[in-house]
């Protein structure tokens, strides 16, 4: 699959400025998509959207299905009916730069349960359209729903110390916590019927705009997930419902331990039994809310690191054959040839190389990668092939500004023999070299757009705690920024012209 020449900008949903503590779906959200097609960009690249859990990551969400409530917009619930502005005081006096969740979620909690209430008592179309998505999403919606039910009474633990009967699904005793919790299921349920209608309201508006969404499906799920526990035979758990195994990556360049994920291995043979119908599921659903989707660790299909349950870290391991072509003419025998992105950085292989390309997947460049060794850098923009996107960084890198600072002298000084520039503008030095390389697509992060450090760093892979808080302040993106990014993507043959007619 070929992508066409362009550009755009990566900025989750949560990054966007808001007075309300988080980056949400509502008007803020409309005038980044205004900026973005009036900059000529035909992209925005978002990170998975589903409800964040352990760490407020959403690589660990509740749900690959579900919605994450957090980014339902206020203002579209009032215009809707279901909230006043008293129902928000007072709002707290959250930071500008970075979504403080401890705050967030208590005061955010409160309203959505208003609303939900009123969504209950609500007539004509609002009602037929909520009835309608309860319908269409029961299939993963309802164990959802009770899934987080539950975990509100068991204290918020983990679905493997709920009471037996409940970890171990027992038909008698879901249907008299189904019973039991009903309010509690209907507000969740109603929470994310808030969430899709608003996303799909805001991805079409993007449409009209000629700009498209790219997406994010990581190859694994939270182990404290609905996922998991509706679906335990899917994955590798001992009779008590705990991981015996888990994922991770070995030691590399982000971490000189490895990366100790955590989450459950599937079983992929027990996936191959029924031709992988969980994965088709989730990839039809993705597909309903993005265009484009990257495959977070792709690499993953091909072989996968796999790591004792209880290891202090991802070094002890062994490294395992995944589905490989298998899965992924599964795939395309169902679905059709897909908008697939390979993320295949770290430790690719012929394997990796041969699996993306017989399935024609762009994969991906980075270029803070590119000038840490010489001329034969894979990184380096003169040994592209067009079939790629090309990033100055991605969500887990430093900001540009913030890698060049603390990398290695040898590293700065070929970087600006490289680029024949001083250093001095790196980040929008980078933005000209991903713009003019062969690659069909170029992304830049928001961060690197306004040459932040690293300060407005979203992610260090590793670290538990303090990650996916950074925001765009009001005005920080002004129109001179904006019409700098545009004029760059004209000159490179980049501009996005196209009108809502676009493919």
């Amino acid at each position: 699959m070929r992508l066409p020449r362009a550009s755009g900008v990566l900025l989750h949903p949560t990054s966007l400025p808001s007075r309300f503590g988080i980056g949400n779906l509502g008007p803020a959200a409309r005038e980044w998509v205004d900026c973005l097609a009036a900059a000529g960009q035909r992209w925005w690249q978002i990170l998975p959207l589903g409800p964040t859990g352990f760490g407020d990551s959403p690589y660990q969400c509740f749900s690959a299905f579900a919605g994450n409530p957090w980014m339902i917009s206020p203002e579209d619930l009032m215009a809707a009916g279901l909230l006043s502005q008293n129902d928000l005081e007072p709002v707290p006096a959250f930071p500008a730069s970075r979504v403080d969740f401890g705050r967030l979620i208590p005061w955010k909690r409160t309203w959505l349960r208003r609303a939900a209430e009123r969504l209950r008592s609500a007539q004509g179309a609002l009602l037929e359209r909520y009835q309608s998505f309860c319908q269409r999403a029961a299939w993963w919606l309802e164990d959802y729903a009770l899934f987080s039910a539950l975990k509100d009474v068991f204290g918020g633990k983990v679905w493997s110390e709920w009471d037996a009967d409940i970890v171990a699904r027992d038909t008698a005793a879901l249907q008299r916590w189904r019973d039991r919790l009903r309010g509690e299921i209907d507000t969740y349920t109603a929470w994310q019927f808030f969430f899709f209608e608003q996303w799909q309201a805001l991805r079409s508006y993007a449409h009209t705009r000629g700009v498209r969404i790219f997406g994010d499906v990581p190859i694994f799920v939270a182990y404290d997930s609905a996922d998991v526990w509706a679906h335990p035979e899917l994955f590798f758990l001992d009779e008590r419902g705990k991981p015996t195994v888990v994922a991770g990556v070995p030691p590399d360049y982000f971490s000189a331990t490895g990366q100790l994920w955590g989450n459950p291995l599937y079983r992929w043979q027990r996936m191959a039994d029924d031709g992988y119908r969980w994965w088709i599921d989730r990839i039809r659903a993705t597909l309903e809310l993005v265009d484009l989707i990257r495959i977070d660790h792709f690499i993953g299909f091909v072989r996968y690191w796999e790591i004792p349950a209880g290891a202090p870290t991802a070094e002890t391991g062994r490294y395992l054959p995944g589905p490989g072509a298998d899965f992924l003419l599964a795939l395309n025998k169902t679905l059709g040839q897909l908008p697939l992105v390979a993320e295949d950085l770290g430790a690719v292989t012929p394997e990796v190389d041969a699996l993306r390309e017989q399935f024609d997947l762009p994969g991906m460049k980075v270029l803070q990668f590119a000038f840490s060794s010489d001329a034969s850098n894979r990184f380096l923009p003169h040994n592209y092939t067009a079939n790629f996107i090309v990033y100055t960084g991605t969500h887990d890198n430093d900001t540009t500004v913030g890698w060049f600072r603390s990398a290695p002298p040898a590293e700065r000084r070929y970087a600006r023999r490289y680029l024949g520039r001083s250093g001095r503008d790196i980040a929008w030095d980078l933005i000209r070299l991903g713009m003019g390389s062969v690659a069909d697509t170029f992304i830049v992060p928001a961060q690197d757009l306004l040459s932040l450090g690293s300060e407005a760093r979203m992610n260090y892979p590793g670290r538990a705690e303090g990650n996916w808080r950074w925001r765009l302040e009001p005005g920080q993106l002004t129109d001179a920024v904006w019409q700098r990014l545009r004029s760059l993507s004209e000159l490179y043959g980049r501009l996005a012209t196209s009108t809502a007619k676009s493919d």
